[in-house]
This record gives C-alpha cells, structure tokens and sequence, in this order.
C-alpha cells in the first residue's frame, strides 16, 4: 500500500466509489491513509492510519506526504490566510484536530512552507494532549448532527466522542459498537453517573457530564446537545431503544 497525506480541510470515507455513496467517516487534514486501490475515475480505496477505517475516498483530497505535522488545530475551526492580513479573503476553514506542519511563527500568524497564515492562537503543539474529553465535547455543543460526520460543521455520536477522547490521547474506534466493547470498564447497574462515563444504546451514545446531565450528537435535536439524562434515557427507550451498558474511561 502507498501512504498518503490528507490535503483537504476534511475528506468524505465513503461505501463506494461515489459521491452519493452513503458517508462511513471523515478524515481530517494532515491524516495519512494508506492506499490499496485507485480506481482510475477519482476514488482510492483507503485505510486510515488513525482507526483502521477502510473506505473510497477522493484522489483529489490525497497527496504524497508532506512534512510531519508539528502542530494541530485546538480550537472549534480556525482560517487559513494567504497573506499576514486577517482583512485578506481565507483560503481555508480547518475544524478541531487537523494537523498541521509549521515551517515559522511571525505572530499573531504560524506560517507554512506554502505560504497558509494561521492564527498561532489557535493552534497547539502536535503532541499537546487535553485532560477532559467532556470539555471538548462541550465545544462542539449546537454543531449539526451528520451521519458520518468528524468536524465543526457536522458530527454523529461515536465521532463525537471519538474526536473528544482522541484529544486527550485515548485511542478509541470510530463506531458506537466498537467502543462499547473497547473502552472503560463497566459501571455497576443503578451507580450514579460521573463525568466522562459513556452510556451505550444500540447505534448510539452518549458522554455524561455529571450525574444528570450527558451531551451527546443525536438525531432528536440533529444538533450535539445537552440534557437530563433520565429524560433523555426515557424518551429513547420509549422509542424502542433501552441502555445497553454504562462504561467508565
């Protein structure tokens, strides 16, 4: 397999060849994924290095590895610049999490070999870990809820936490299943919530914030929301879904 580079702002892992294909993930730039198949029409059969994911993924996103990133985004999204002027018309929108690789920083801006002007405030060192994967779940609160989705603009569930633990160097799988039976250990029937526990349905879940509230990105509010778990516990199971597990990171 060939490695390449994530070049776009974020690449659509689609089920097939095609743009109407049904969205499995996203990557994000500055990812590598290795490359086992191109179909000569402008999709490559891809493994993303991060979760293992497989998927087709546009050849126009992909490039020959550039420089290790030194840096990454550490705020919701930030702008790419073509000049040290903020008043010049952006290049770019990079959400949480894209990589970067920083050749100098002439603040306020951190510059590329290209010539990309990022606000340095809103980046942070590569290798910078945050402590509370539910503090940037909080950030996402009100961000559309998309199938598939990794970014600022749309996210589901598992991506969702998968982008919050991710920051705070947990490894976690991309899918809701997978996490349930990778991460934490589980939490006794009838024990009170606490921050950062997971609480599982089939096809869903959820991150507590306490013992009442949890945020999660749903199709109910197809927004990443916050509120009382009971509530929100109850009116899934009143659409035919119970909790499955509670697992505590």
């Amino acid at each position: 397999m060939d490695t390449r580079e994530v070049i776009a702002p974020s690449a659509p892992l689609r089920a097939a060849p095609s743009p109407d294909a049904s969205l499995d993930t996203e990557a994000l730039k500055g990812e590598r994924v290795a490359v086992s198949e191109d179909d000569g029409e402008g999709w490559c059969r891809v493994l993303l290095a991060s979760d293992g994911y497989q998927g087709w993924m546009p050849a126009s996103a992909l490039a020959m590895p550039g420089a290790e990133p030194t840096h990454k985004v550490g705020v919701l999204r930030t702008l790419a610049f073509p000049g040290p002027s903020i008043k010049l018309p952006p290049l770019e929108t990079l959400s949480f999490g894209c990589r970067i690789a920083v050749a100098r920083i002439a603040l306020p801006f951190a510059i590329t070999d290209a010539g990309l002007h990022f606000p340095a405030r809103h980046l942070v060192p590569v290798d910078a870990m945050e402590r509370d994967p539910v503090a940037i779940a909080e950030q996402f609160a009100g961000t559309p809820y998309l199938w598939g989705g990794k970014t600022s603009l749309g996210l589901d569930c598992s991506g969702l936490v998968q982008v919050a633990l991710t920051a705070c160097g947990i490894a976690c799988p991309r899918d809701s299943h997978q996490q349930e039976v990778a991460l934490g250990a589980p939490v006794p029937p009838g024990a009170d919530l606490k921050r950062g526990d997971l609480i599982f349905w089939k096809g869903h879940v959820a991150m507590a914030r306490d013992a009442r509230t949890m945020i999660h990105a749903n199709a109910w509010h197809m927004a990443v929301a916050v509120e009382q778990a009971e509530a929100a516990i109850a009116r899934i199971r009143a659409a035919g879904s119970d909790v499955t597990s509670i697992r505590r990171l």
